[in-house]
């Protein structure tokens, strides 16, 4: 009896104090009320991982915009070759919108409080197509608009093209960064519509931002997938623990990346001129920024590029490919 009355005041101290208590017998944390197998992180406040402890949240996200690119009639930009599984183009781009739609009501559940917006910069989709997406949008009940590509808008900025193709990529991006800069409050999301992504993506993506920059004390770069190009190189990296996974440190992203509007801010030279050429690489500009802040990847991916089969830029490794395509 006495232990027990000892024990429920040293509980209720260390509540006061800001402290947690593991109890290794039963696998439980008093304080928390909660088993330790469960999430013992709570949003905008602590980051809880077993055995490191806690890390008081700093870099708070309290909404998220997302910028999705589209594009539903081309098979792959500026390459005579077909997509793993072989299917139409429309059909990645609808099962990446659905991906994406799962992956944020996964979040939503998680994080109520966190506000989501969703923003499709379309580029020249067939009435058909763009009804197909309507219909997914409609069914979802998020935030999500659909804004047409304004391709005149660039034709002086942009200098001239070999193709059409090449152009309209450049003015989707310029158009996306540009909407990332004016709608945009704390993270921004831009992603293509060849990304397949698991359900816990937006989950994991927010969590361990928060945890990570709130380490490092600034804002971060991170990439959802797990480029395979990335190893063919034998460049140093840091290994990193976010939420319910390891991140690794990386100096190189393609056009998918999450970042806070004010590294937007900081930094858009560098997005602007990546938009006014191609470029090689193609995001030149952007991989600048990666030498002098930190942007990361997951180990193991959390989003899927649908490219060729044999590209380095695309099939992340270790991935059930069939199984997340079939899922979506």
């Amino acid at each position: 009896m006495k232990k027990s009355i000892i024990k429920k005041l040293f509980i209720k101290l260390s509540k006061v104090l800001g402290y947690e208590i593991i109890d290794q017998s039963d696998f439980s944390s008093p304080t928390l009320e909660k088993q330790l197998n469960e999430d013992l992180s709570i949003i905008n406040e602590r980051s809880i991982i077993l055995p490191l402890g806690e890390v008081k949240i700093t870099k708070k996200v309290n909404s998220v915009l997302i910028i999705f690119r589209t594009n539903t009639d081309v098979e792959i930009w500026d390459q005579n070759k077909r997509r793993l599984f072989e299917q139409p183009k429309i059909e990645y781009s609808l099962k990446a919108l659905n991906s994406l739609i799962r992956s944020v009501n996964f979040s939503k559940k998680k994080y109520p409080n966190i506000k989501f917006k969703t923003i499709i910069v379309d580029d020249k989709s067939k009435e058909e197509n763009l009804n197909k997406l309507k219909k997914l949008i409609d069914r979802s009940s998020l935030d999500i608009s659909i804004n047409s590509l304004n391709h005149d808008k660039y034709r002086d900025t942009i200098k001239q093209q070999k193709n059409d193709q090449t152009f309209s990529n450049l003015a989707s991006l310029l158009q996306s960064f540009e909407l990332g800069k004016e709608y945009g409050e704390d993270l921004v999301f831009f992603v293509e519509d060849d990304y397949l992504h698991f359900e816990p993506m937006m989950e994991e993506m927010i969590a361990s931002y928060e945890r990570i920059a709130s380490q490092v004390n600034k804002g971060i770069f991170m990439c959802p997938a797990d480029y395979p190009y990335l190893y063919m190189n034998n460049e140093k990296t840091n290994i990193l623990i976010g939420n319910k996974r390891h991140w690794r440190t990386i100096n190189q992203t393609l056009c998918t990346f999450l970042t806070t509007k004010s590294l937007l801010d900081k930094y858009w030279d560098n997005f602007y001129n990546t938009c006014l050429d191609r470029n090689d690489p193609f995001e030149k500009h952007l991989n600048k920024i990666y030498t002098k802040e930190f942007c990361i990847s997951p180990i193991k991916s959390l989003s899927l590029h649908l490219t060729n089969v044999n590209s380095s830029y695309g099939l992340s490794p270790f991935i059930d490919y069939k199984k997340l395509w079939e899922e979506n």
